[in-house]
């Protein structure tokens, strides 16, 4: 009996207090569940693996930028999925219907005066997108009013040409009735003049796309010269003027022959609010990667850059122009830094929470241990009180009968290892009061004798 008494000794020695630890633990294990929680309602959701971008016409600019995005997205396991359309009109329109797919698209600048964009984010200007007027004809054209009674190719519907094509041929005076204005653009307008049924077009987009391209070194086919370059650019603050240096398509051809004035929008990135930040950046890097080298218009690493002309400036767009790539995708693969970056929010709750817990809850846990050993100490500092205010009070047998439950109680205290010094003394002073109780009531006896 007395080794069975022992082992249960030293194994309340050794175990922890479940319901101390349950006690302490939980309420701080909950509060830390908690905490991960609220943090987690602010990570957003892993970016999808495809990204929705509307281009343009066949042989156009966008269409050309939009197949170099696709190669650099793809080594980051991002997949671009090309919509073609008539141009920036059709792409806005796209971006504005909610029930469309379209979260990305080029934008020739100017196309939204008068449109609601709240929902949309201007992601930076990508390049100068010229105006270009190619005619026919033995004498040279410099001015818009000269193509009065002339048919005109202004850019397929839906397209941001036509936009800029009427508006500037508006400004000139000429209009449906001074004027043959036909719905064709791209290539289509460039089959058109070359055969003959069309006296003069309209595009807009990079000299090396496909239309530009073919007419700069058709045959009996002239470029426009704008005299009024400087005067557009008053009065369409979208526009900027541009120089197209003589021999600067082919120095051997001498294309152009002279220097030509152009006037000029900006091809501009448009995403939807609902994009996701991290594809935001990524196609960033692509453009930066695609438009930062030198031009016929452009100094190297003039873009993409930072514009606002019809849509506000994406948050996104503004870190990425200010700071460049982000920190983690500097050295990771995307995945792995978007990963990252998503759970770094977690670290919130570790940092308000978990280390505060880690600090006061051992504390919590040893103040519960201790305050069952105090709650003895004042048992027994109560019978000692009363023992030596009235030791006639009851029989000795009776005192140490009550101090005997107290010791009782002691021992059957779990204590972990740790506090057993306070457990050591509270059975020290236990015999103390014992022997008070033995002092006073001896004395009482005697003094009743």
């Amino acid at each position: 009996m007395a080794e069975m008494r022992r082992k249960i000794s030293l194994k309340r020695l050794r175990e922890v207090s479940l319901r101390d630890l349950l006690t302490v633990g939980l309420p701080a294990l909950l509060l830390l569940i908690g905490g991960f929680w609220l943090a987690a309602q602010f990570i957003k959701p892993a970016p999808p693996s495809y990204l929705y971008i509307s281009t343009g016409a066949p042989g156009g600019s966008y269409e050309v930028y939009a197949e170099r995005y696709r190669q650099v997205l793809a080594r980051n396991g991002v997949e671009l999925r090309d919509q073609p359309s008539a141009g920036s009109m059709e792409n806005l329109k796209r971006l504005l219907d909610e029930e469309d797919d379209t979260e990305i698209a080029l934008v020739q600048s100017g196309t939204a005066n008068g449109v609601n964009v709240d929902t949309l984010f201007s992601l930076g200007y990508l390049y100068y997108e010229p105006l270009w007027v190619f005619y026919r004809g033995g004498r040279e054209l410099d001015r818009l009013t000269q193509l009065k009674g002339s048919r005109i190719a202004v850019g397929a519907e839906g397209s941001g040409t036509r936009k800029l094509a009427l508006q500037l041929l508006e400004t000139n005076g000429v209009d449906a009735k001074s004027a043959t204005l036909l719905p064709l653009g791209g290539l289509s307008a460039v089959e058109a003049l070359q055969s003959r049924k069309v006296d003069a077009v309209f595009l807009v987009g990079a000299e090396r796309s496909a239309a530009v391209w073919s007419l700069l070194y058709a045959e009996d086919v002239r470029l426009m010269s704008f005299a009024h370059a400087d005067a557009y650019t008053r009065l369409f603050p979208h526009l900027a003027r541009l120089t197209l240096p003589q021999g600067a398509i082919d120095m051997t051809r001498n294309i152009p022959a002279r220097d030509v004035a152009l006037v000029s929008p900006m091809a501009t990135l448009v995403a939807h609010e609902s994009t996701h930040p991290a594809l935001i950046q990524l196609l960033l890097q692509a453009a930066q990667e695609v438009h930062s080298e030198a031009g016929i218009f452009q100094r190297p690493g003039e873009f993409p850059r930072a514009g606002q002309a019809d849509f506000p400036l994406s948050p996104d767009a503004e870190r990425f122009y200010k700071s460049g790539k982000p920190f983690l995708q500097r050295y990771l693969p995307f995945w792995a830094a978007n990963l990252i970056d998503r759970m770094v929010v977690m670290l919130v709750p570790i940092f308000a929470l978990l280390i505060p817990i880690m600090k006061f809850a051992p504390g919590l846990y040893s103040w519960r241990i201790r305050s069952r050993i105090y709650r003895r100490y004042g048992e027994l500092k109560f019978l000692e009180a009363e023992v030596e205010a009235n030791p006639a009070r009851h029989s000795r047998e009776e005192w140490l009968e009550k101090l005997d439950r107290i010791e009782d109680d002691v021992h059957h205290i779990p204590t972990p290892l740790a506090f057993t010094d306070m457990l050591y003394t509270l059975r020290v002073h236990l015999g103390l009061v014992r022997a008070t109780i033995l002092r006073r009531t001896s004395q009482g006896e005697s003094t009743e004798t």
